[in-house]
């Protein structure tokens, strides 16, 4: 491992502290970088997402990606988790924190807006950073894409249904030029860029496309840290202001991060699933596709809501949380044949 990747960890805290930082000291800098979107997806964000999975694009050996097929276990277990448990553990967690555990300090008004932001959070399953877990526990590049592929076609038709049945209502208005934008700027773009250097690099040689990954994938790890100090950058005030409704926000949201992954995990060792198709497969219903989740909690709560921010806080806290699941599956024997702690 190289040295951005052996101390991800304290690269990623160095870059909350410092976005933080930066947002207090230079607000009208990170509002301008904010004010850059089209279709709520910040297009500097875009940017460094890309930074981010191209090196991992670069990986994928479509020659391998029909072979996906013969062991559709994986798969399996992604689609039960994301889109048949995790929606309904949000809701139900979300439920018992603001309507029950901390119903003593929220008003009800509030307390039903984070519940909604919740739930939107739990019916988007990540899409982009879903290639940097990937990489960071050695999963195998052409299934995650596979995973990522079928989920968002997935979410395409079962996004709306489910956020309304949670949420009680039946308007839920899906931002659509949000969610294709995103699908087309973090998977098909990146994909075609990387398939189209693979093509190259392995015209020029047998070794070449291992030699540039190797050069490049530094980036990787440079772009989810910028990632980091924008998006820390952007809630800097909100951080500062509400600290505690923030931490109240987050236990809830952490329960269900560390919950989907240990269920992710039985299901896995159940299915007997390889190492580098069980560890993604445990962390794509982790993650989220925060995008998603903040557009329509805002087209649909409006942008100071509370439903705006428990999507926000869910960016927050994903980065951290993740890092610690990746550090679980790479400590229980990534060697092994089988995700076994």
């Amino acid at each position: 491992m190289g040295l951005f990747e052996r101390y991800l960890t304290v690269w990623v805290g160095l870059g909350i502290l410092a976005g933080v930082g930066l947002g207090l000291w230079v607000p009208g800098a990170f509002q301008a970088i904010a004010a850059l979107e089209y279709a709520q997806v910040n297009l500097v964000v875009a940017v460094f997402i890309w930074v981010m999975i191209y090196p991992m694009m670069i990986q994928i050996d479509w020659a391998a990606v029909k072979d996906v097929g013969k062991k559709p276990q994986g798969l399996a277990l992604t689609l039960v988790v994301n889109w048949l448990i995790k929606p309904f553990t949000m809701a139900a967690l979300a439920v018992l924190f603001f309507q029950y555990v901390f119903a003593p300090w929220v008003d009800p008004q509030s307390a039903s807006e984070y519940i909604a932001g919740m739930i939107l959070l739990g019916v988007a399953p990540c899409t982009a950073m879903v290639f940097v877990w990937s990489q960071l526990v050695k999963g195998d590049a052409n299934y995650t894409l596979v995973q990522v592929s079928v989920n968002d076609l997935i979410m395409v038709v079962a996004f709306a249904p489910i956020a309304a049945f949670l949420l009680g209502v039946t308007n839920v208005t899906v931002p659509w030029q949000t969610l294709v934008l995103s699908t087309v700027l973090y998977v098909v773009l990146p994909l075609a860029a990387g398939m189209a250097t693979r093509h190259a690099l392995q015209r020029r040689s047998s070794h070449a496309v291992a030699d540039v990954v190797a050069r490049i994938k530094p980036w990787s790890i440079t772009g989810l840290i910028a990632t980091v100090v924008l998006l820390f950058g952007f809630q800097a005030g909100t951080i500062v202001a509400k600290p505690l409704v923030i931490a109240m926000i987050a236990v809830p949201l952490i329960a269900q991060s560390y919950g989907i992954f240990f269920i992710s995990w039985w299901g896995a060792r159940w299915l007997k699933l390889p190492h580098n198709v069980a560890g993604p497969a445990c962390l794509i219903g982790t993650s989220n596709f925060f995008e998603l989740a903040v557009a329509v909690a805002i087209s649909l709560f409006g942008l100071n809501s509370g439903a705006a921010l428990a999507t926000v806080v869910g960016v927050l806290v994903e980065v951290p949380v993740m890092l610690s699941l990746v550090a679980l599956v790479n400590a229980w024997n990534p060697q092994k044949s089988t995700l076994n702690p």
